[in-house]
């Protein structure tokens, strides 16, 4: 018996043993350079897969000298999401998962072994089987399922690129809310101290008489209904320094990070987006993963059609040695004979023949091509609203900037020097104050929609927007089932 299982052994095994591949080839980061190298362009930092606690301490570390007691900026806020923030930390393990999958199949499917003793009722006659069973249609398409594999890794590294690009773009747009929130309560801050200011010098000349009642209670009307919109400003600077938290993944002792009380200046000028279009269709990442989806089905419609009819074939080699005794006037003799054995198994199609999976896979390319026509179309129409857009806040808040703040400021500065003349009445200064303030929470606003404007362009050629939909899926998984 012993014999018989190492010819057997050696035989069926060899071609098998050949192709395994070891866990040092498949590293659980296998593939990730890949996303941190396309992603960091738009990032301006290099993204961090922690898949120890070794790495997971040192991010922690770097997060912690990064926000703690510190003012941060828009880059340091996405340094910080990409070091810290658990959803994309999670989204990184799906490159993982197709890493794995690539090397399952890179591996051949294992033999099995058979083993059987025969014996007949007098006992004189016994028989042991042994064989090994092999897929061999595994093993001959086994090629095309690594190439199936190898493009569903890709895939999932433009997928990881996209979930950085997203968060990136999240947190930026997070940042310039919430600088833009604390703009607006310091800016009421400032004309706070100015009204309350007026609402004392009102009560001081209301005692001597110059003031009316009227005129002190507009004053301290003014003041307190100051009064109230900044705590409004103040609870909403709160809730979008808030939201970036949580786009950062911070909690505890790191909430002593701050954000600049307004955003930064107007650049001087903006580069031309004319070829945005072109940008974009090089460049989107969920159109590159609408491509490999159409190339994984063309694979896996290679690999339905070469299997159409054989969609299951084993086989089994082995020996069978078979003991007789013979018995003759008390003398035993003893008789054994090796047999070879080889089978084939398989399914006969009969009523099969692999029409249904051969059209359930030329329909899978089929919507795979038109959801990448759509695809195309959408990222060309998002990259021009989205230029439109940028070019559109840019010269609304250079307005604001350059023309309305100034001619507001000078409005109110004039309304002061006739009211101090005693020309101009309370009411006319109170408008004239409440219509400044409003136009610098304009001014903000607008600048704000500029910089929001800047991050959806980045998104609108990188992809990762909330804009861009992801398309739907296919998956092989049942083509390649059916061939096993």
């Amino acid at each position: 018996m012993t014999r018989w299982s190492r010819a057997a052994s050696a035989v069926t095994l060899a071609g098998f043993l050949s192709g395994c591949v070891s866990a040092a080839e498949f590293p659980i980061d296998r593939g990730f350079a890949a996303v941190s190298a396309g992603a960091e362009p738009v990032t301006k930092s290099r993204s961090v897969w922690a898949t120890n606690a070794v790495q997971q301490a040192q991010n922690e570390a770097e997060v912690h000298s990064l926000v703690t007691d510190r003012t941060i900026d828009a880059d340091t806020a996405v340094r910080v999401a990409l070091l810290n923030n658990q959803d994309l930390q999670a989204a990184y393990a799906d490159l993982g998962l197709s890493v794995a999958a690539l090397w399952q199949e890179s591996l051949p499917v294992n033999p099995r072994l058979s083993l059987g003793v025969n014996t007949t009722t007098d006992i004189l006659t016994q028989a042991v089987e042994g064989a090994v069973i092999a897929n061999v249609l595994s093993y001959a398409t086994r090629g095309r399922r690594v190439a199936i594999a190898e493009t569903r890794v890709r895939q999932a590294q433009q997928r990881a690129i996209e979930a950085t690009l997203r968060l990136a773009h999240e947190t930026r747009r997070a940042y310039y809310e919430a600088a833009a929130a604390w703009g607006v309560v310091i800016e009421l801050n400032r004309a706070l101290v100015a009204a309350d200011a007026a609402a004392e010098l009102a009560a001081e000349l209301g005692k001597t008489g110059a003031f009316s009642k009227v005129e002190q209670a507009r004053q301290q009307a003014f003041y307190a209904e100051l009064t109230s919109e900044k705590a409004r400003a103040v609870m909403a600077a709160r809730l979008a320094k808030e939201e970036l938290t949580r786009r950062l993944g911070l909690w505890g002792a790191r909430l002593s990070y701050e954000v600049p009380n307004g955003l930064p200046p107007l650049p001087r000028s903006i580069p031309d987006q004319s070829a945005i279009e072109r940008l974009a269709l090089q460049n989107r990442a969920d159109l590159k993963i609408a491509k490999l989806e159409l190339e994984a089905l063309a694979r896996s419609y290679g690999l339905t059609k070469a299997t159409r009819f054989v969609t299951d074939l084993e086989v089994a080699a082995g020996l069978e040695l078979e003991r007789e005794e013979e018995v003759d006037e008390g003398d035993t003799t003893v008789t054994n004979r090796l047999t070879p054995r080889l089978e084939a198994d398989f399914a006969i199609p009969i009523f099969d023949t692999g029409d249904a999976r051969l059209r359930t896979a030329e329909l899978k390319i089929m919507r795979a091509t038109n959801l990448l026509a759509a695809r195309a179309v959408a990222v060309r129409s998002e990259a021009r609203a989205a230029h439109t857009a940028y070019r559109g806040t840019y010269d609304i808040a250079k307005h604001y900037r350059d023309a309305v703040v100034p001619l507001r400021k000078t409005v109110e500065d004039e309304a002061v020097l006739t009211y101090n003349g005693m020309i101009t009445n309370t009411f006319d200064l109170l408008a004239d104050t409440r219509a400044r303030i409003e136009s610098v929470r304009a001014s903000l606003e607008a600048r704000r929609d500029f910089f929001l404007a800047e991050v959806d362009v980045a998104a609108a050629i990188w992809g990762g927007g909330v804009a861009g939909s992801e398309p739907a899926e296919t998956e092989v998984a049942e083509a390649e089932g059916d061939e096993e």
